[in-house]
């Protein structure tokens, strides 16, 4: 009898509970921090490991919900991050941040995805040139922006002249129709077009591995944010670093997809040969990376950069460069996982 009497008491004190709805669910469910991050491009793989971190829910699991946007040839990444009118931008190379540097502008790197610059110079198949060294005094196509950054460093290094340049449109066909021509272009897409296009197999030369010190595809960062948020700066970071090595080391549709989705001008043999550049030439995981993680910056590095242009009389020797960065937020690898231990038999 008592057992009947107590089963009937828990069914009534169970039917009693009140049955969590869907809203009540909802009002417990841990909020995410709305983030906004502005690329420096149209979706590409060069975005890879930041649209991987959305796909496979990084982010999320960070507490972030983060709403990617494509730059272009009319964003202004630098100025928006200086604005505050997003919360995290990408710079396309090293003088962006020490740019902003430079008018005090309350906006830092927080970790350089790329270590090594994609910028590279292009030939036609040719004997004559067989390092930049060769190409000094010779026709050079580059774009207006490039004459006031690394093409400074071509001077100071290897005595280019200024009388050498030529203007770069983005445009191939002077290129192709030349076979004495020279031109700038990105490791990842310029040589790529140039051969399954033009049908020329072009001689690549990457600055970077000529001894050009400078980060690319940085993540900058509000100074407001980095004083007062920086747990929000760190988990944007941390789940960044983890969606480029997912992207590069697991599978990278998830990503692949929403950058076809967000730039329907992408296909998938482009992406595919960017992620083969990417992982033979360790653009990311070389450099600082190999021992410090993706996103690795160092000080000595930023001082050879800083040190470099200063002396170029691109930057006023007495700016204070170490405004234009942190290495807080990085410089700490993803732990690999080690192998469970076995019983001897």
């Amino acid at each position: 009898m008592f057992r009947k009497l107590r089963t009937a008491t828990l069914l009534a004190l169970a039917l009693a509970a009140p049955v969590a709805s869907a809203a009540d669910k909802a009002v417990h469910k841990p909020t995410l921090v709305k983030v906004t991050f502005v690329t420096d491009w149209k979706a590409q793989a060069e975005h890879g490991g930041f649209y991987q971190a959305v796909a496979t829910g990084l982010y999320a699991k960070a507490g972030l919900d983060v709403t990617i946007k494509q730059g272009g040839p009319s964003v202004n990444t630098p100025q928006l991050i200086a604005a505050g009118a997003v919360d995290f931008a990408m710079a396309s190379n090293h003088f962006q941040p020490l740019n902003l540097a430079a008018v005090d502008a309350d906006a830092l790197a927080v970790a350089a995805i790329f270590q090594k610059d994609p910028q590279v110079l292009i030939t036609h198949p040719r004997t004559d040139i067989k390092s930049i060294a060769d190409m000094k005094g010779k026709p050079i196509m580059v774009s207006d922006a490039t004459v006031s950054t690394w093409w400074v460093w071509t001077k100071a290094r290897y005595g280019f002249k200024d009388s050498q340049i030529r203007k770069y449109t983005f445009n191939l066909a002077p290129f192709l129709s030349d076979p004495k021509a020279i031109q700038q272009g990105y490791v990842t897409s310029e040589p790529y077009t140039i051969e399954t296009q033009g049908k020329i197999k072009p001689k690549v030369f990457m600055l970077a591995d000529y001894g050009y010190p400078g980060y690319a595809n940085m993540i900058l960062a509000r100074g407001k944010d980095v004083r007062e948020r920086p747990k929000i700066v760190q988990a944007f970071v941390d789940a960044s670093i983890q969606g480029w090595s997912d992207y590069l080391n697991a599978d990278p549709k998830p990503a692949n997809d929403l950058i076809m989705h967000d730039n329907p001008e992408m296909t998938a043999d482009i992406i595919a040969q960017a992620i083969a550049q990417f992982k033979t030439r360790k653009m990311i995981q070389g450099g600082d990376a190999e021992k410090l993680g993706i996103g690795a910056m160092t000080d000595a590095r930023w001082k050879t950069f800083f040190d470099m242009m200063s002396a170029s009389k691109v930057f006023d020797a007495k700016l204070d460069y170490k405004k234009a960065y942190t290495t807080a937020f990085v410089n700490k690898p993803l732990a690999v996982p080690k192998p469970a231990a076995t019983k001897p038999h």
